[in-house]
């Protein structure tokens, strides 16, 4: 299948509070977040014309910013009603949108203290993260040899873009090797998650998944721990050393992209797709879709 570059599409995007032609959504390239990744993004994804938690996208999507020292010059409301706005002028029921918000050309070097605050929302139809098959029979994982950063070393609690590089360097490492994907450890080398993804893993019955310190405590992971109480699943929050995973049962990714998918291996690991993470990604694609 050829590949259809991003920048050469038809559609409309949303830039710097007005609708305007997919080709014609442009930036410098002396932008600062070109050169130094001030820049902050969110993942949402609209089911049956509706996008799944919009207001908690965009409330983290302002918080990201005030960590990485800048505002966005509008509301929450206002870039709300614009994601909304994306949907509705591509005609997009089921779709994924990536609204970011970055630091412009007025400035360059480390410093950018005068710069402008930009804000773009594009959105497309983008199918599930992993095929169907895969996710039936549980996506394979490398482990990762890039770690998630110290909360005193980078900005972890910000979806941040600068954030995503080792995330690119280690899902490339695990593709040339056959793999899906990478589990990336932290740095006390606890687990800590995929590169686009937190990771659950079930033993007897129960829920663990590690303590998001150091990395995004994901609004589908907040999710899919809601989902787990409902159906009064144990959900233990706590360090997770790698070696334990030879006595997990079951494990699952979950994020906006990947949405809930089963893992069926990690390094040499195997884990079996089970009723727990059946029941999850079923009752998760209930809730999205409103049923």
């Amino acid at each position: 299948m050829a590949l259809i570059p991003f920048d050469d599409r038809d559609g409309t995007i949303w830039l710097n509070g007005k609708l305007v032609p997919w080709r014609d959504a442009n930036i410098h390239v002396l932008s600062h977040a070109l050169h130094y990744a001030s820049a902050v993004f969110e993942g949402q994804r609209a089911y049956n014309d509706t996008i799944f938690k919009l207001a908690e996208h965009t409330e983290r999507l302002f918080n990201s910013a005030r960590i990485m020292d800048f505002e966005i010059p509008y509301t929450e409301e206002i870039i709300n009603q614009a994601c909304n706005d994306v949907k509705d002028a591509n005609g997009l029921v089921d779709g994924y949108f990536r609204p970011i918000a970055w630091r412009g050309p007025e400035m360059m070097g480390v410093s950018a203290q005068e710069t402008k605050v930009h804000v773009a929302i594009a959105g497309w139809e983008w199918p599930s993260y992993f095929s169907p098959e895969l996710r039936e029979k549980g996506i394979r994982l490398d482990m990762a040899e890039w770690r998630r950063p110290a909360p005193d070393s980078a900005p972890t609690t910000s979806k941040a873009a600068g954030l995503y590089m080792i995330c690119t360097l280690s899902k490339h490492a695990a593709e040339r090797k056959g793999y899906e994907d990478a589990m990336m450890l932290d740095y006390r080398g606890q687990i800590a998650e995929a590169t686009g993804a937190n990771v659950f893993f079930v033993k007897d019955g129960q829920l663990h998944t590690p303590t998001p310190d150091c990395f995004l405590d994901g609004i589908t992971r907040r999710t899919a721990i809601g989902l787990a109480k409902k159906r009064n699943i144990d959900v233990i929050e706590r360090a997770i050393m790698p070696e334990e995973m030879a006595d997990f049962e079951q494990c699952f990714l979950t994020g906006t992209a990947a949405e809930v998918t089963a893992v069926g291996e990690i390094g040499p690991y195997k884990f079996e797709v089970g009723d727990i993470t059946r029941t999850l990604r079923d009752d998760y694609e209930k809730l999205v879709r409103g049923e």
